[in-house]
């Protein structure tokens, strides 16, 4: 059986992109697990690893701006689409499953939402680690653009360090200004 995994990261990020991966997995990746409960390294591991596997895999990008103009539901169905989207079209499966308690694809009769799917349906493991990898990969170069912000080490969660950096620096143009703790510190 053929699963297509989707799942997204960065949903409750101050700062940064959303970005949602999709796998197609026939075979199952041994160690794939929620990327939250895996250490960076072991992630990067399993990154590689999906990439030289999966069947097809597929990353959707929703970038700050957008998150601000449309709303973090719009975002996440839209980085989900997204990443559909780079999936090779003539692809055969049997299902897709989205972490999570909403079916971003509900005109899909072969697509359903598991709560917790990344962390026990592997094709939504999967996913989780390539769009994490990814997205923290993208914070840390952002960082280089970015001084003085720490992306590189909070990826663009509300930590102390964040805070502190906003209060002192103010916001970039990678900070989402709709969210309310952006507004509160600039205000």
């Amino acid at each position: 059986m053929i699963t297509i995994g989707v799942d997204e990261v960065g949903r409750g990020c101050w700062a940064g992109p959303l970005v949602a991966g999709a796998v197609a997995l026939h075979e199952t990746i041994p160690n794939l697990r929620d990327s939250k409960k895996l250490s960076k390294v072991l992630r990067t591991k399993l990154d590689i690893i999906i990439r030289e596997q999966a069947l097809a895999f597929g990353l959707g990008w929703v970038w700050p701006a957008e998150i601000d103009e449309h709303g973090l539901s719009w975002a996440v169905k839209t980085a989900m689409e997204r990443a559909m989207a780079t999936m090779p079209q003539l692809l055969k499966y049997d299902q897709i499953i989205i972490d999570g308690n909403v079916n971003y694809f509900a005109g899909n009769p072969m697509a359903r939402a598991i709560i917790k799917a990344d962390d026990c349906v592997p094709a939504a493991s999967a996913a989780s680690i390539i769009a994490k990898v990814a997205r923290d990969a993208y914070m840390a170069k952002a960082a280089e653009q970015y001084a003085g912000y720490g992306f590189e080490s909070h990826v663009g969660y509300g930590t102390a360090a964040h805070i502190t950096a906003l209060k002192t620096l103010g916001a970039t143009d990678l900070h989402r200004h709709s969210y309310r703790p952006i507004r509160e510190l600039l205000a």
